[in-house]
């Protein structure tokens, strides 16, 4: 009978084979500038203790209100947005107390969308910080807060000891998309076989570079979401450490400290906050050093603009690119090194994929990208981290939405989502993720973010943020004259070459998804729409 490892089995080996190592680094700051000035320990057998702790606490409360072994228990992070140590203990030590965790981000501040998710969960409880408390004062469930562990009572409760399940659709957790639809995130339930999946694909992603010494990495994001539960699976697995920074966009000088005092061998960030420390090394020789010292930098979300990963690959940064979603986790890894290869993507091992071709009555023979085969990544039934049924398609498989092309067997380069390559009025696909790469890259002083939009429209429609101090008349020119080569080289149904195709609005203003601040280009379409139809009535 096969059974299924989860993160309470990963943390109850990794305790007893590597008790007094660091597990984690915690910033001490000083009360009156909250400049940090050290970092304190926690080792694993504290950690695993501390769970146990948290865990008795828990059931006790818990069982008082009547809540079952085995609900689902709803939890909002606290003060820090699910990157303080207090948050992977309520989240732990809630699974170890026999409860399902549903995940919320703090990033979800209307109480009525967080009820009604709590119900479609069928959740018991709910655990919040203060900060939430009077807004959910009408909540027909128990709420507590989610006190730190030096308030929390002190109750005996005999837990059961910690085993694999043989149980496949245990519930474990739940995790909630990072954008909205149709008014609200969508429900990720995930079992013990999924679980046991993102155990093994975390083993395989965090394995490190230098084996004679403790790995040391950052936190990525929320533990709410699946990049940092991802990435901490990994790091405990091979007895790593993890540093917790003041924010998850730390600067290049918090970068230098945990590298210099903290012993930072492996850098894991999403490719937004990187770009900020790859732009500041370009004048820091000292910054540039230090990025070189790393034995690796992984990047996930976004991918980085083609300007900055070409600097980095030059300049011998260790870079690898660990593609995912909320629904699998990690699915594709980069090939790294130093190579021409070294940006594409491959399948984590252990996984079923299938890259389908998506409809071809389009493609074009000519030899431009845009005409070459796309491929959609597809999460077979048949793999471990397919996700739960109810976010699968009619086929039974889960469709990402995420387009590739294969440029080497087996090797994979990202197009953008299924919405990142839009269709124009006469069904032609438009590559909106190049002509953005090429604004950034040709623009990059002139802009702060631009998105491409234009489903259904004869020619794409540019909208841009711009930088502080510039003209937005000037702007516009600027931007024609700067990319006109580029477009000079694309099909007419490609090409923005009208400057009332380019839509300046204010700085940040644009709507973004909230874990990972990417611009929802749906969300422009929709919120533009009377304008954008005003604009291409003009050019008739």
């Amino acid at each position: 009978m096969s059974t299924y490892l989860s993160h309470l089995t990963v943390l109850e080996h990794s305790a007893s084979s590597y008790p007094d190592d660091p597990v984690f680094r915690v910033p001490r700051s000083d009360l009156s500038t909250g400049q940090v000035h050290d970092w304190s320990s926690i080792t694993y057998s504290k950690f695993k203790d501390d769970v146990e702790f948290t865990a008795q606490y828990w059931r006790h409360i818990l069982e008082s209100d009547g809540v079952p072994e085995h609900s689902v228990i709803g939890l909002c992070n606290c003060r820090l947005p699910g990157m303080a140590y207090q948050d992977v203990l309520h989240i732990y030590g809630l699974s170890r107390a026999g409860y399902v965790p549903q995940l919320f981000s703090i990033r979800l501040p209307n109480p009525d969308v967080v009820l009604e998710l709590l119900k479609r969960a069928g959740s018991k409880a709910l655990i919040l910080d203060s900060q939430f408390q009077s807004s959910t004062a009408s909540f027909p469930l128990p709420v507590h807060l989610a006190v730190k562990k030096r308030d929390m009572a002190s109750f005996e409760y005999n837990l059961p000891p910690i085993r694999a399940t043989s149980n496949p659709d245990k519930a474990v957790f739940i995790f909630h998309t990072s954008g909205s639809t149709s008014g609200s995130p969508k429900l990720v339930p995930c079992n013990a076989r999924w679980l046991d999946a993102i155990v093994a694909k975390a083993k395989a992603t965090c394995t490190p570079i230098s084996p004679s010494r403790q790995d040391v990495s950052v936190w990525m994001g929320s533990m709410c979401h699946i990049a940092q539960t991802f990435m901490l699976i990994g790091a405990l697995q091979h007895g790593s450490c993890v540093i917790q920074p003041t924010k998850i966009g730390f600067s290049s000088e918090e970068l230098i400290d945990m590298i210099h005092h903290c012993q930072l061998n492996r850098l894991n960030q999403f490719s937004t906050f990187l770009s900020i420390h790859l732009r500041n090394s370009r004048q820091n020789r000292k910054l540039l050093g230090y990025l070189q010292s790393l034995d690796q930098i992984l990047i996930s979300g976004l991918s980085l603009p083609q300007e900055d990963e070409d600097w980095a690959y030059k300049n011998g940064l260790n870079m690898k690119n660990l593609f995912g979603s909320t629904e699998c986790g990690a699915m594709l890894l980069s090939i790294g090194g130093k190579g021409r290869d070294a940006s594409l993507l491959h399948p984590i091992p252990g996984t079923y994929y299938g890259f389908l071709p998506i409809d071809t009555d389009t493609q074009i023979e000519s030899g431009h990208k845009t005409s070459a085969q796309m491929l959609e990544l597809v999460i077979l039934s048949s793999s471990g981290d397919c996700p739960d049924a109810s976010l699968r398609g009619n086929d039974g498989h889960f469709h990402t939405g995420d387009l590739f092309q294969e440029i080497m067997p087996g090797s994979y380069a990202f197009r953008g989502r299924n919405d990142d390559w839009i269709k124009s009025e006469n069904s032609l696909r438009c590559d909106t993720k190049a002509i953005e790469d090429n604004i950034r890259a040709t623009c990059g002083d002139l802009i702060e973010e631009c998105i491409v939009v234009g489903t259904g429209r004869p020619s794409p429609a540019l909208f841009v943020e711009p930088a502080p101090g510039v003209d937005h008349g000037k702007l516009k020119r600027d931007i024609i004259r700067k990319t006109r080569q580029f477009h000079s080289r694309r099909y007419l149904h490609e090409q923005i070459t009208n400057p009332n195709l380019i839509v300046v609005v204010p700085s940040g203003s644009l709507p973004r998804t909230a874990t990972k601040g990417n611009i929802r280009r749906k969300a422009v379409e929709d919120a533009y729409q009377a304008e954008l139809d005003k604009i291409y009535a003009s050019l008739q």
